[in-house]
């Protein structure tokens, strides 16, 4: 099954990977995906000529400890409470229960876990009601936003890319520039 949204969970695993703090493989990583995202291209010209640690340093910046403010800290939580954890974590971890799936070792309203939990949902092709629900009551409601903060705030095109693919995954339009 898959919905209107997003019809190939692969796509959802790529852009989950994509918010992963990037090791010393990640550059292969990409290219590895690029066959399934091809617009990719262009941050992987441009990654190729960085250095890793500018890299991680970029995604530090957005993601985890930006100064003064993380601009686009990727957790629902943040994005609808104004800080981690909260009634937001538990309701996705209560959901995540009723779709019969397991723990896991990042925060329940971690954008990387919603979307692979989209995507697991998807190949199993019998829990739309569950889908349903992780759309309106979670990420309709903050993941707009977090898509036009990543393309606004992203210094490399990575990152701005990636904001222009979860800005059409939410329903939203594509800023490039």
């Amino acid at each position: 099954m898959a919905t209107d949204r997003f019809p190939d969970p692969r796509q959802l695993y790529i852009l989950s990977a994509l918010l992963a703090f990037p090791e010393d493989d990640a550059l292969d990583a990409l290219r590895d995906m690029l066959p399934m995202a091809p617009w990719l291209a262009p941050a992987i010209e441009e990654l190729a000529d960085k250095p890793l640690e500018q890299w991680q340093g970029e995604h530090t910046r957005l993601f985890l400890s930006g100064y003064p403010k993380t601009p686009c800290p990727p957790f629902e939580s943040a994005y609808r409470q104004g800080q981690m954890g909260g009634t937001v974590a538990g309701d996705l971890e209560a959901l995540y229960r009723r779709a019969g799936l397991g723990a896991r070792l990042a925060p329940a309203d971690y954008l990387g876990t919603l979307l692979e939990c989209l995507a697991l949902l998807e190949e199993r092709g019998d829990a739309e009601e569950v889908i349903e629900e992780l759309w309106g009551a979670h990420l309709d409601r903050w993941l707009p936003r977090f898509a036009r903060d990543l393309q606004s705030h992203g210094e490399f095109e990575l990152y701005r890319l990636l904001g222009a693919r979860l800005a059409e995954l939410g329903g939203g339009e594509v800023e490039l520039a």
